[in-house]
């Protein structure tokens, strides 16, 4: 199949396919015209590749995992226990961040309180020309 048929049947865009291609996920056959020539088990790849950027990895991350990962019919599994390293690692990255995100979530929370609220008599008592 070509990339376009692919990209129906994934759900992926085109732009992301190559992108695929260019970091070494995804290899399409070449026909001898140079034309990229995608099988079924491409299709797969694209999958567990979304369900793996869907978890937050990355894709350096994913081209390490993916050739060990397992499509177990309910998703995809770890093909050996070496990954766990790289799993939790990758958990402990996606922790930090979300603890980063709920701390500014916090200091807007804070400026939010902190702001008095807007008078509907006076609409230019936040117009920044006005505000010293």
């Amino acid at each position: 199949m070509q990339i376009g048929e692919l990209s129906e049947r994934t759900g992926v865009s085109v732009r992301s396919l190559r992108y695929y291609e260019e970091k070494g996920l995804l290899r399409p056959l070449r026909r001898p015209s140079g034309y990229r020539e995608y099988r079924e088990e491409d299709a797969a790849t694209v999958r567990r590749i979304r369900l793996l950027l869907a978890a937050g990895l990355g894709t350096a991350t994913i081209g390490e995992l993916l050739p060990c990962m397992i499509d177990d019919g309910d998703g995809l599994a770890p093909g050996c226990a070496g990954m766990l390293p790289d799993l939790n690692r990758e958990r402990e990255r996606l922790s930090d961040a979300a603890a980063e995100l709920l701390a500014a979530r916090d200091r807007l929370d804070d400026l939010i309180r902190a702001t008095p609220p807007l008078d509907p008599a006076d609409p230019s008592a936040c117009d920044p020309a006005t505000v010293a």
